[in-house]
């Protein structure tokens, strides 16, 4: 017999009959089972995003009640894929007529920051030695991690210059993006709070990395739709899809955190050991890369040391702290860049006590303060946009928070700011993404 909720943790869910109770830090409000083992609704395995969206339309009865008709087995939030859509082009457009004004090439416009070093290792590989100067590694591509540069040589196939290929996948998966986040609220409440999370998504200001050759679209793809798998239990599925974020980018590995959390309540609960699939296969991609590093370079602390010697990059505790002591002492003192970084640290206090007051479950509570902390902690990173956007459990906790006019006032304040930051990174050098 599944153990009954704790009140701690137990989410609102709509009256309905059941047939017993899962833990809801493990399985979160959707779908009721009969118990550890109980059959799903099952589809083909290439059709999982399907698969998911269609489970989470059956009511709590599973165990002899029917589908809710008033909830449609797909569900797709086209408000907010259409604004994203539409962002995406703006952008472009943007930059196709500052391009043609200034003479140059569209493609130098869009792959900068990031961009081009993933773009050096699509061309390149890695260095096989690491560049020194004055006795530290200088900036090079062993600082960026393998996914992106894999997909888009992946699609060499068809015929797509690199350039366009890096920029195509980050938009694409950007959309998915959005609509994992908002499948995930849905799970987590209902469905007008996943389309309102979606469209709140599509517009935080962090999203300008969208239109850019970042690798952040594929991480909360993988890293939304996996904590899904870990809130059904789908722990192979939660570890392919966190292998895959891990090997995008070192946030992946909070979403790890995640798995064993959710591995060590099976064991300790229900004896369920089969759990442990997917905290051994998450972290994977980051294993993966840190082991071909050794190989190529012959350290396996060469992604660290570019880290820190080629951008300056280190976990420091009292990081934030000095942020915001700076920013008290004289608010005119900062650079742009130190008053993004206090709007970000006040922004993500809120969020992180947005998150607990909407009892999400665990899993999903796990991977947003793991987020959070690693970037509030690393100097020079910070709470910067695109670090609060990988943080997404904060924007589901505004989305199923808040309705109405108030959800509307936060889609029309995050927009303009988004156009800002966009503005500003596509256009200086003044903040890096």
């Amino acid at each position: 017999m599944p153990p009954e909720p704790e009140s701690d943790t137990e989410p609102m869910t709509a009256p309905g009959p059941t047939v017993g109770a899962p833990d809801p830090t493990v399985a979160g409000p959707g779908p009721v089972t009969d118990g550890p083992g109980a059959p799903g609704v099952v589809e083909e395995a290439t059709r999982v995003v399907d698969r998911a969206s269609a489970e989470a339309g059956e009511t709590a009865g599973r165990g002899g009640g029917a589908p809710d008709p008033a909830r449609p087995r797909r569900w797709v939030p086209w408000t907010a894929l259409a604004v994203y859509a539409a962002l995406r082009v703006a952008a472009v457009v943007a930059m196709a007529v500052t391009a043609a004004a200034s003479h140059v090439g569209l493609l130098s416009k869009l792959d900068i920051w990031d961009g081009e070093w993933f773009l050096r290792i699509v061309r390149h590989g890695y260095p096989a030695h690491l560049p020194e100067a004055h006795g530290h590694v200088t900036a090079n591509p062993t600082a960026f991690f393998p996914a992106l540069p894999l997909l888009t040589r992946a699609l060499d196939v068809t015929g797509l210059p690199a350039g366009w290929s890096i920029l195509v996948i980050s938009a694409v998966t950007g959309a998915v993006a959005v609509y994992g986040v908002g499948l995930l609220a849905r799970h987590l409440k209902d469905d007008d709070a996943g389309r309102r999370s979606a469209l709140l998504f599509a517009v935080v200001p962090g999203a300008f990395a969208f239109s850019l050759g970042y690798s952040e679209g594929i991480v909360i793809t993988c890293v939304s739709l996996g904590l899904l798998a870990l809130l059904r239990r789908r722990w192979w599925l939660a570890g392919v899809l966190g292998a895959v974020a891990t090997a995008a980018s070192p946030v992946g590995l909070a979403f790890v955190v995640s798995c064993a959390w959710c591995a060590g309540r099976s064991i300790v609960k229900e004896r369920r050991y089969g759990a442990l699939v997917a905290p051994l296969i998450a972290p994977l991609g980051f294993v993966a890369f840190m082991v071909y590093l050794r190989i190529h370079t012959g350290t396996f602390s060469a992604w660290r040391l570019t880290e820190r010697g080629g951008w300056k990059s280190y976990p420091s505790a009292d990081y934030p702290f000095r942020i915001l002591w700076t920013f008290l002492r004289n608010p005119l003192s900062p650079t742009l860049t130190g008053q993004i970084l206090v709007v970000g640290t006040v922004v993500a206090v809120i969020g992180v006590v947005l998150m607990v007051r909407e009892r999400q479950p665990v899993p999903v509570l796990l991977y947003g303060f793991g987020v959070v902390a690693s970037a509030a902690f690393s100097e020079p990173v910070g709470l910067r946009p695109r670090f609060l956007m990988l943080a997404f459990p904060m924007v589901i906790a505004l989305g199923t928070r808040y309705e109405g006019r108030t959800h509307r006032v936060l889609v029309a304040v995050s927009a303009a700011l988004l156009v800002a930051m966009t503005v500003l990174e596509l256009s200086s050098w003044a903040v890096f993404p």
